[in-house]
């Protein structure tokens, strides 16, 4: 018994690392679609374009997302505003949208 347990917190362990990798390829996606809109003016069809592709919807599948148009309509108004995923993670990035709200509701 002590050897299944073992085994299943392994492979546990496992998926959530795969997860975690996968889930850093969209990150970079991402980055790549942000860096094509400022260049060229067309990330959110490039980010759209990959995320229907078979190949992106099987990364965002292994990276624990559901590949559907609403996932791909959040994605492409991500890539629209602009913000890279490293500073759209950052807390004084998340810090300044909380104060930008509260602002714009006072």
């Amino acid at each position: 018994m002590k050897d299944f347990v073992d085994g299943t917190a392994f492979n546990n362990e496992q998926g959530n690392r795969a997860r975690k990798l996968f889930a850093a390829v969209v990150l970079a996606a991402l980055d790549d679609a942000i860096a094509d809109d400022k260049k060229y003016g067309n990330g959110p069809e490039q980010i759209a374009r990959w995320a229907r592709s078979r190949d992106g919807r099987e990364v965002l599948s292994c990276a624990g997302i559901d590949p559907n148009e609403r996932v791909v309509a959040g994605l492409m108004e991500f890539v629209g505003k602009g913000v890279r995923t490293s500073v759209a993670l950052s807390r004084e990035e998340s810090e300044r949208r909380n104060a930008a709200q509260q602002a714009e509701a006072a």
